[in-house]
């Protein structure tokens, strides 16, 4: 097992755009599997490859089958709206060069509904902000495309928890940390944490069991 070490927020890679993979070698298999332990090791739900010092379009998740935004999800179901067919949610996997579309139902209706978010079910951490959450309005759905780490492509519609991690990961490549789209007070909560860390700075590492 291989736990790499994690970037901070404030290291450059994290807040850049991610280059699309172009060899689906043994390099990137490496990679991968690499992600997947230090994602487990850390522990956390998703990992991209900026996060691990690569900045390459890749990025893994682990779906333990629920989450709290899933109460969300449910909450608009019971008003006669969201998606109620037509989705795959995949427990865990890997994605390469992957598209992200936004979506709340299955007939791709309107994205992220309107209002604040919901502490108690919308609240979101990440492991480049080790150690903190604060609530941010996602999509209820989307829909991931890309290829797996052998070429082959893959999709998956995706509701709820799972669709949340997947706008979380899929905004790692685009150089965006879900801490960046907090609203206010949030931002500000956020910016004295990192300012009260240190981070911010510069590069800076963590790693899982150290």
């Amino acid at each position: 097992m291989t736990a790499l070490p994690i970037c901070i927020t404030g290291t450059p890679i994290l807040h850049r755009e991610a280059a699309p993979v172009e060899s689906f070698d043994s390099s990137l298999t490496d990679l991968v599997a690499d992600m997947i332990d230090t994602m487990r090791a850390a522990p956390g739900v998703g990992l991209a490859a900026p996060q691990v010092g690569v900045g390459s379009r890749v990025f893994v998740w682990s779906y333990p089958g629920k989450g709290p935004f899933d109460r969300r999800y449910h909450d608009v179901l019971q008003l006669g709206a969201g998606p109620s067919r037509g989705y795959n949610e995949a427990m865990s996997g890997v994605v390469v060069n992957p598209t992200l579309t936004l979506v709340w139902d299955a007939e791709g209706g309107a994205a992220i509904l309107p209002g604040a978010p919901d502490p108690a079910c919308e609240s979101e951490g990440c492991l480049s902000v080790p150690g903190h959450g604060y609530p941010l309005r996602r999509a209820l759905g989307a829909i991931l495309r890309g290829y797996n780490p052998h070429g082959s492509p893959i999709q998956v519609i995706a509701r709820g928890w799972l669709a949340r991690i997947f706008q979380h990961e899929y905004d790692h490549l685009c150089g965006t940390l879900y801490v960046d789209r907090l609203d206010e007070p949030h931002r500000s909560e956020a910016q004295r944490a990192v300012d009260a860390h240190g981070w911010g700075r510069g590069e800076q590492t963590w790693t899982p069991g150290e």
